[in-house]
């Protein structure tokens, strides 16, 4: 085994090379690597919640309204959603999140940055796309039944 020392560890080295070479080449370049613009909503100045809270959890928020009104069958009149500052939404990603107002095109605003980030949310497997909000690409189960 000591005769191998060697081998393994330019192996291990060059490994570690390369795997560190976009981080380091980036550096270089002065540039932090690349981020998604999304484009943001001119008629909403406010989101749901804070902007830091949507970038980092909107999905469980979206889960848990989709939880709250489907899953524990709240009544259609008790579909709203009362921020921490006491504004009021009503919870439906295609009438509130995807209406005219806030993010009305899927393809500029969810599409980039789920595309980025590799994900493939199945949100779209049972709402459709308002057609403001049409995506470039095609969504799986996108011709389902319409959920509010």
């Amino acid at each position: 085994m000591p005769r191998d020392r060697g081998k393994i560890l330019f192996g291990l080295g060059l490994f570690v090379l390369l795997m560190a070479f976009r981080i380091w080449y980036n550096v270089a370049r002065g540039k932090a690597g690349y981020r998604p613009e999304v484009v943001r909503p001119t008629a909403e100045t406010k989101c749901v919640e804070s902007r830091e809270y949507m970038v980092a959890k909107h999905m469980n928020l979206l889960n848990d309204w989709r939880d709250w009104f489907v899953r524990e069958g709240r009544e259609r009149s008790d579909r709203t959603y009362k921020t921490g500052d006491g504004r009021v939404y009503k919870m439906s990603l295609t009438g509130t999140c995807l209406s005219a107002r806030c993010h009305a095109n899927k393809a500029e605003f969810c599409d980039r940055c789920h595309s980025y980030v590799s994900v493939n949310p199945y949100c779209f497997d049972c709402h459709l796309v308002p057609k403001t909000g049409a995506s470039s690409t095609p969504q799986p189960g996108a011709e389902g039944r319409r959920v509010p």
